[in-house]
């Protein structure tokens, strides 16, 4: 389990101070994949660089594994009343693993010596050593990669190496700061697979840190939104996209869902999400038991409104159902208001894009 109290982490730089984290405090969950979004300089790196003391907070507490509750004072660690020296930081780290965006890997290095470079210095003989690499590499299915060099490997096998590297040394966290984002999407796609099943296989707990919205959806049980340094927003992936409620958190949703499409219909004055006086450019969300009701027909015969479809969704998140459309909504609007409390007594959220009697 990973445990964040009031973290603060300010940069003096010589264009002025940048608070990078404000305050965050977070719980993430043993075994479980815990997503970090936001856009760049929102201060997630630094937060994936505290939990490993890579970056040293200038206050709050941290609880790491096994590590006990750390401290931070005046931009020092210290652990049960002492400070904490650079063996003590460097025990700590053995249990956490990391992968990056650029891999990190030793060109002139083969497979074989790249993921072997950690197991070096820790008393293992030289055939304990090549078990352990030939393990990692069926692992992450590279059993055939072992005498290459880097240059001869795709963006996503180098990254399966790192990955493979990073879990050298039996970590119960490992750290992924953007670790996709230099893949094109079939390698992000398999990369993603790929530690879900690390995951699901060795109960190992994953951080990702991440820009993209549709990565949090692939992997993550939770996340946390960031924004200039704080945490605006943090839940269950599926009540993220249920229901966000931070601004910048329905952007991030937005560019993950096809109804997101809605922005550039607009912004084209397309004729489809044009609307009259008395009609509603509306976005509807079903949520889980009623995404395969008919709650919609029964609304709008009961009420005696109309409502014609632009744009239709349906995804399962953790394993539930949700829905989502983007309509135009007409109608009386007494028949409107009554519908549309309806939907919400079912279960079904209503946001109102664009008012044609405000238009």
């Amino acid at each position: 389990m990973i445990e964040l109290h009031h973290l603060h982490k300010t940069y003096h730089l010589k264009s002025g101070d940048v608070a990078a984290l404000q305050d965050v405090s977070l719980r993430i969950e043993e075994g479980s994949v815990y997503g970090v979004i936001g856009y760049s300089g929102a201060g997630k790196s630094t937060l994936v660089r505290c939990l490993n003391l890579l970056e040293v907070p200038d206050s709050g507490t941290m609880t790491v594994g096994d590590s006990g509750e750390i401290t931070f004072q005046n931009g020092r660690p210290f652990q049960g009343g002492a400070a904490m020296n650079a063996r003590c930081q460097n025990d700590m780290r053995r249990g956490i693993g990391m992968i990056f965006q650029h891999f990190n890997l030793l060109e002139r290095s083969t497979v074989f010596d790249n993921i072997a470079y950690p197991l070096r210095h820790t008393g293992r003989s030289r055939r304990q050593i090549e078990e352990r690499v030939r393990e990692l590499l069926a692992l992450v299915d590279l059993r055939d990669k072992i005498d290459v060099y880097p240059s001869q490997l795709s963006g996503g096998q180098k990254q399966r190496v790192a990955i493979a590297r990073a879990l050298a040394a039996n970590p119960r966290i490992l750290l992924s700061d953007e670790a996709t984002s230099a893949l094109d999407p079939n390698a992000t796609e398999s990369i993603l697979n790929l530690l879900k099943e690390l995951n699901r296989k060795l109960g190992i707990t994953i951080v990702l840190i991440t820009h993209e919205m549709a990565v949090i959806k692939a992997i993550a049980d939770r996340v946390a939104v960031m924004e200039n340094g704080r945490v605006v927003e943090e839940g269950s992936v599926y009540d993220i996209f249920a229901a966000p409620k931070a601004e910048i958190t329905k952007k991030f949703i937005a560019s993950a869902s096809p109804l997101g499409k809605v922005d550039r219909l607009m912004a084209e004055g397309s004729e489809l999400v044009r609307v009259k006086p008395g009609e509603l450019l509306v976005k509807l969300v079903f949520q889980k038991d009623c995404v395969s009701e008919h709650i919609l027909t029964t609304a709008a015969r009961r009420f005696g409104f109309d409502l014609n479809v632009v744009l239709a969704n349906v995804e399962y998140l953790q394993g539930n159902p949700l829905g989502g459309m983007i309509g135009i909504l007409s109608g009386g609007q007494e028949q409107i208001e009554n519908g549309i409390a309806f939907l919400a007594q079912n279960h079904v959220s209503t946001e109102v894009i664009r008012d044609g009697s405000v238009d």
